[in-house]
Formats: C-alpha cells, structure tokens, sequence
C-alpha cells in the first residue's frame, strides 16, 4: 500500500505545482483595481495613466504569449515556466520599490508592469501544454478543470488580497508579488519532472508547416473554440467592472468588502470549473454539450439582468451566468490541448491564452462606453453576443470517432475531436 500511495501523494504535488502557475497570473490585473483610485491621489496622476497600469500588463502578456509558446515547445516547457515567474515577481518589486523610494515613480512603474506583463506570458498558457504533456485521458481533462478552477481561484482571491496588502501601505500589493511567486517557482522547481525529448526540436520552416496543416484542417473549430473563450472572459470582466463600479456608486460599497462582494460570482464559476473538469474525462460529445448549455445559462443570466436592480437578487441572477462559464473554460480547455500533438501544444495552447489576455484587456473599456450608453443595451447587447457565439460552438464544433486519428510530422499522435461512449 506504501508506492500506491506515495505515488499519489508525489501527483498531488505536481497537480498543486500546476495549479499554483495560472493562480499567479490571474493576480497581475485583479489584486491592482481596489488600489488604482489611491495610486492615483498618491502619485498625482490622472485615472487613465492608472488604468494603464493595468493596460501595459495586458498587452505585454498577449504580445508574448505566442513567442514564449513556440519557446516552450522548442526547449522545455519548464525553461520557460521558472524563468517567466522569477521576471514576474521581478516586475512587481521594481514597482513596489519604486514606488516606496522615488519621488516619481510613475515610469519605474510602468517598466515593472510591462516585465510582468513579459512574465506572465509563461505562465497559465504553459501550464495547460505541460498538463497536456503529463496527464493523459480523463485525469488530463480532470487537471485542466483544477488549472482553471485555481484560475478561478486566484480571480477570487485577488481582490481580498491586494485590498488587505494595501491596509498596510498603498504600493503593497506590488510587494506582495515576488512573494507568491516564490512559492510557485519552488512547487514547479521541486515537484515538476519532464519526460526528456527523446528527439531534437523539429526546424523550424517544418514546425510551422505543421502548425498551417493544424489550423487548414481544424481552423473552424479551433478559432471557434478560441473566439468562446475570449468573449467568455470579456463578458466575465466586464460585467465584475460594472459591478464594482455599482458598488462603490450606489451602495458605497468599498475595500475589503467590495472584494468579497465580487468574489461571490467568481466562487461559483471557479467551483463549476472544478466539477466539469472532474466529470467530463475525454468524453468529446459531453464537452461540447457541456459548452452550448454553458452558453445557455450566461444568455438567459445576462437577459435577466435587465430586470434585477436591487444587489442580492442581481448578483443571485449574475451567479447563473457564472456557473456558464465554469461549464464553458474547463471544456475549451480540454479541446484545445488535446486538439495537437506535444511537438506543438505550447504554440496553439499560448495562442489561446493570447486570445483570452485580450478578451479580459478589452471587458473594462468596452462595459465603460456600454455602462455610458444604456444599461439595459448593455445586458441585452451581452446576451446577444452569448447567444451568438453559443450557436457557432453548435454549428462549427464538430465530433469525430475516435478511430480517426492521423500523425503530424513530428511523429507524434494528432487526435481529431472524438465522442467516446460511456
């Protein structure tokens, strides 16, 4: 009973090693935006050199995303993991330093925020290419469902944290950055073994050959799945950003307690997320019910919302829309990493994630103007675009047998979309 057991205990490690990679870049952006308005008064800046801030971060990650993918796979995913984290809590003392010595520390800032930003590109997009290269079958969809679900986590813990941090000083939760990123580059350090590449990294011109013959074959389906997962992150930011801002407007709602009140919608995404990734194993057909259904609910959610004023019944309505979307990620999750084979997972993974930085960068304007404009047009405009991307999941994702498998020219397995009976 010893090894079965020590076995599993040595797999929980590696499971919480992953986990802990994406909960550091979840608390880039969100451990920031109770502090933004203190920032401001204490720096003298303006709200939108604040907000940029959040902005640099962002942009730096989306831009990086794919270029620390492609690294990945070239040389290990590892290499790329410990590196990023070591430049990310980096960023975030050059800030907090700054911040505490120099007289102007606006730009110091900002350099701080754009090296994280370059740091968080190697984090949660790898960490779903190394799930795929260690896990496989159901436990690889059941560890994705846990990266997303320690995704989630980290959205709910960040607001809580960056509001304590900054009970003590108002630059803390830069401080508090290369803290939590110690602790996740011991657990990757430690606990994370890679299988060793039995070959060399396949040329380049062949690696990209292979990449254009990926997406010629499965490009409706994977910019589809990519498309899903951007709106279900735009959506989620940017109705929290209109929440957070109905709180402190309305109900004068502020500090540690704005930050529980917003982690409530994402307690109930991140636990969803947790749950579809335990059940849905490598079962095609359940994922992409998992996802229309996902959908479903964030449209029905967002068309009510019309109609709910009052806090408690709103954020009850908004809870809905929540569990969609843990329905929706764990299940993109599994599609996409599974969709390739390991010479290219942290390319098509990383792009994915790209495409997410960009949905979560683009929520806070886009809900801004539309708060502006009506709130009823908001909620209603929201619905629509759920509803829309929902019935292009139903149209252009696609299930396959299982027996329909091909190589790529790395030698390794492609898997094309399966349904697997139970």
């Amino acid at each position: 009973m010893r090894q079965p057991l020590a076995k599993e205990k040595s797999k929980g490690l590696v499971i919480l090693a992953i986990g802990s990679i994406p909960l550091i870049m979840t608390l880039g952006n969100s451990m920031l935006i109770p502090i933004l308005p203190q920032m401001q008064s204490e720096l003298g800046i303006s709200a939108f050199q604040a907000s940029l801030t959040i902005t640099v971060f962002s942009v730096s990650a989306a831009i990086f995303i794919p270029v620390l993918g492609y690294l990945s796979d070239r040389i290990s995913r590892k290499a790329i993991i410990v590196p990023a984290l070591i430049l990310y809590g980096t960023g975030g003392l050059l800030a907090g330093l700054a911040a505490a010595w120099f007289a102007s520390p606006y730009t110091w800032i900002i350099a701080g925020r754009t090296m994280q930003g370059i740091g968080a590109a190697g984090t949660a997009p790898i960490a779903m290419a190394l799930t795929g290269d260690l896990f496989k079958g159901g436990a690889q969809s059941k560890v994705l469902g846990l990266v997303e679900a320690s995704n989630g986590f980290g959205k709910v813990l960040s607001p809580i944290a960056g509001s304590l941090l900054a009970l003590i000083v108002w630059y803390g939760p830069f401080l508090g950055f290369p803290v939590f990123c110690l602790v996740s580059i011991l657990l990757t350090m430690f606990f994370i073994r890679e299988r060793k590449k039995k070959k060399k990294p396949l040329p380049f011109g062949k690696y990209m050959h292979g990449l254009l013959t990926v997406f010629k074959h499965e490009g409706r389906w994977l910019f589809t799945a990519y498309l899903a997962g951007a709106v279900c992150l735009l959506t989620l930011f940017g109705i929290l950003f209109y929440l957070s801002d109905t709180l402190e407007t309305r109900y004068d709602i502020k500090g540690v307690l704005k930050g529980f009140v917003l982690a409530v919608p994402l307690l109930f995404m991140m636990t969803t997320s947790y749950i579809t990734g335990s059940r849905i194993g490598k079962i095609m057909k359940r994922m992409k019910m998992m996802i229309l259904i996902g959908f479903l609910l964030m449209t029905i959610s967002f068309a009510s919302l019309v109609f709910f004023t009052k806090l408690v019944p709103f954020i009850a309505v908004l809870v809905i829309s929540s569990i969609g979307t843990g329905l929706v990620l764990p299940c993109l999750n599994s599609l996409i990493t599974g969709s390739v084979g390991k010479a290219r997972r942290g390319f098509v993974t990383s792009l994915y994630g790209s495409v997410r930085f960009l949905g979560v960068a683009a929520g806070p304007p886009i809900y801004g103007w539309l708060m502006g404009w009506s709130r009823t047009g908001m909620f209603l405009v929201t619905a629509g675009l759920t509803l829309s991307i929902g019935l292009l999941c139903l149209l252009l994702i696609h299930v396959k047998d299982p027996k329909e498998q091909e190589k790529d020219d790395s030698g390794s397995v492609f898997t094309k979309l399966q349904v697997t009976t139970e």
